[in-house]
């Protein structure tokens, strides 16, 4: 059971770099659009972790998971590279 949740938080963090990238290619966006952008990643990625784990409470909180260490990461990303530019 173990292995099945470490699988499904890699395949929702294969889905967050995919929603960094669509968000990059989308440009200038109102935030109305970035929002419903991330709704659908959000019930994608929640989609992926009910079909590998078969319960809505571990899959809901994996997916809880996922998009806290990716906001972290792209968090951390973003200032690294923002200070090395400037």
């Amino acid at each position: 059971m173990r292995m099945k949740k470490y699988i499904t938080l890699l395949l929702q963090w294969i889905i967050w770099s995919g929603f960094t990238i669509v968000e990059w290619l989308s440009g200038k966006d109102r935030l109305f659009a970035n929002v419903l952008l991330f709704l659908v990643f959000f019930y994608l990625s929640f989609l992926v972790a009910r079909m590998m784990i078969k319960s809505n409470k571990v899959s809901f909180f994996i997916t809880l998971l996922s998009v806290l260490t990716y906001g972290m990461l792209h968090t951390i990303l973003q200032m690294t590279v923002s200070k090395t530019i400037l």
